[in-house]
């Protein structure tokens, strides 16, 4: 109440002064009531906002944790996803292998489709003695096929049709293709007996040098079981299978145990293979795994084949290429530190944990291998195409057309356009990893790809600074394709000198193709000769130094 709407108090007595007090009282006492009662119902929305706050956060804790188990969900299905999509590619092979079948079927349907124009073009002429279309020249056969001739001349010396006498002018000629069946033949050695007329002495040439020692097998036989199993990837038994086919009955344990004897005895040819790759300043290195026969048991374990190449042919170097195999019966770290202990210079391998303990001493420096990383992204890239693999892998790409066009050329030259191409791009793409890792889920696939790539960077960009490096490791992962495509067909060996038997083979054969030769006539040849040959000149039996005596073949060098 305002103070122009109070009475004049002096003009009022007494009791109207406690009148209007007392109106007055009960009107504040009203609007305290109504004040305690707004507060009071204040109060209590205050309460429930409070509470309905509490449930809100509540609610987006639970939204938040429900996000991140979400997110890991997400992420794990990515990743089982990613193991399926490998297991498969294991399984059905890769997408390139499944082109090669469906290539296959192509090429099949397409001999069958020749085939059938063969037949009707063959119908058509018997018809038509006329052709009316021109096919096109054939290619002439091989020059160096033996060639056997036979003269087909008329019925008589006289024309049939007047009787005049036939006088040659020329001839036609054209060739067929024939195919002789490999054919088994026994030399039979005689050494005849001689006595001296004057002292009875018995005078005889000495017996001829045996590949196995008073084995039937000669040279030609024993390479040819050799590069059947080794190389055309084709079980004992089955060889067996085939020559009893010929009439020659010849036991699977027999040809093991040829196989044993070879092994024996081309050790020292081995061991000078061995020496020669491991006298190099760059190795090339992998091992892959290879079914063993348990012996008693009846099950296989799992043992290990090793390889380390020696090529320094991409460096413009003329250096003989090689390739040694080692068996061992696991994957210990202690086999590579055995294999390696003479070793100095520049190991390219994978990541694998074995090798890291070779790294401490100085001696053997790691070459990463662009490969491996780049197969990181291209997994991913097949299951889940995203820009970030796309970028990726078109930034790898440009390093690999750099060395297409620096391939075979000097070391100094390669380092020098290295360092002025693909150094800069290496800068680039190494920011761009940190930059794109902080932006993806630590636990996301492509961030482990990326994380592998940076965490090895200084092995992955250490080729850049020396031009007899090399890029990645395919050299190496190339000598293991045999093993791959053998242990498709013989499943596995069937014991620990098995495995040693096919390190010694693989070596042998690997080194022959990587320097242009034909492997069955270089075993063939080596097998003639290294039984009589000294020890101390072994390095003389080397692909290498046999390439004269062996047929070159440049399509079998890789």
């Amino acid at each position: 109440m305002d103070s122009a709407s109070l009475p004049d108090l002096d003009s009022l007595d007494r009791q109207a002064l406690m009148a209007l007090l007392i109106a007055h009282r009960a009107e504040f006492e009203s609007q305290q009531s109504e004040l305690a009662s707004r507060a009071a119902e204040l109060a209590s929305r205050n309460a429930k906002l409070a509470a309905l706050t509490s449930e809100l956060e509540s609610k987006k804790r639970e939204l938040v944790d429900q996000g991140r188990k979400l997110l890991s969900r997400t992420e794990y299905i990515e990743h089982l996803k990613l193991q399926l999509e490998k297991l498969r590619r294991m399984l059905f092979g890769t997408k390139s292998e499944k082109i090669i079948i469906k290539l296959d079927q192509l090429e099949l349907h397409l001999e069958e489709m020749e085939s059938a124009r063969a037949e009707l073009e063959t119908a058509i002429e018997a018809a038509s003695p006329e052709p009316e279309v021109q096919k096109p020249a054939r290619k002439p056969l091989p020059g160096h096929l033996p060639r056997e001739i036979v003269r087909h001349l008329p019925h008589g010396e006289c024309c049939t049709e007047c009787g005049g006498q036939l006088r040659q002018f020329g001839e036609d000629v054209s060739e067929q293709l024939e195919y002789i069946p490999e054919n088994f033949k026994a030399i039979r050695h005689v050494r005849p007996k001689f006595a001296c007329s004057a002292c009875d002495r018995v005078v005889e040439a000495p017996a001829p040098s045996r590949p196995v020692e008073r084995g039937i097998a000669g040279p030609a036989l024993l390479a040819h079981v050799l590069i059947s199993k080794y190389a055309d990837h084709l079980p004992l038994y089955r060889q067996s299978e085939i020559y009893e086919r010929q009439g020659v009955d010849i036991g699977r344990s027999t040809l093991a145990g040829w196989v044993g004897a070879a092994t024996e005895l081309l050790a020292p040819l081995l061991a000078a293979l061995e020496k020669h790759v491991m006298s190099g300043s760059k190795l090339h290195a992998d091992d892959t795994p290879i079914p063993v026969l348990s012996p008693g048991s009846g099950k296989t374990k799992t043992g290990r084949l090793w390889t380390y190449v020696r090529d320094d042919r991409p460096g413009g170097e003329d250096t003989a290429p090689a390739v040694w195999f080692a068996y061992s019966e696991d994957r210990k770290g202690e086999h590579p530190r055995g294999h390696l202990k003479n070793f100095h210079g520049a190991l390219q391998a994978d990541a694998y944990a074995g090798f890291h303990h070779l790294y401490g001493d100085g001696d053997i420096y790691e070459v990463a291998c662009w490969a491996h990383a780049r197969r990181k992204f291209h997994e991913i890239h097949v299951l889940h195409a995203s820009p970030t693999t796309t970028q990726a892998l078109e930034r790898i790409g440009a390093l690999y057309a750099i060395e297409e066009q620096i391939r075979g050329k000097p070391a100094e030259l390669r380092r020098e356009v290295r360092q002025t191409r693909a150094r800069p791009l290496l800068d680039e793409f190494e920011k761009w990893m940190e930059k794109t890792l902080s932006s993806l889920s630590p636990k996301s696939e492509t961030a482990a790809a990326i994380r592998y790539a940076l965490s090895r960077w200084r092995a992955l960009t250490r080729y850049v600074d020396d031009g007899h490096l090399e890029i990645d490791n395919s050299a190496a992962e190339r000598a293991l394709r045999a093993v791959a495509l053998g242990r498709k067909n013989y499943l596995f060996a069937g014991s620990d000198a098995g495995g040693e038997c096919a390190a010694t083979f693989y070596s042998l054969i690997g080194s022959a193709k990587l320097n242009g030769l034909d492997p069955e006539h270089y075993l063939r040849t080596v097998l003639a000769r290294v039984a009589d040959h000294p020890v101390k000149r072994i390095s003389e039996l080397l692909p290498w130094n046999l390439a004269e005596a062996c047929p070159k073949d440049e399509n079998k060098a890789a």
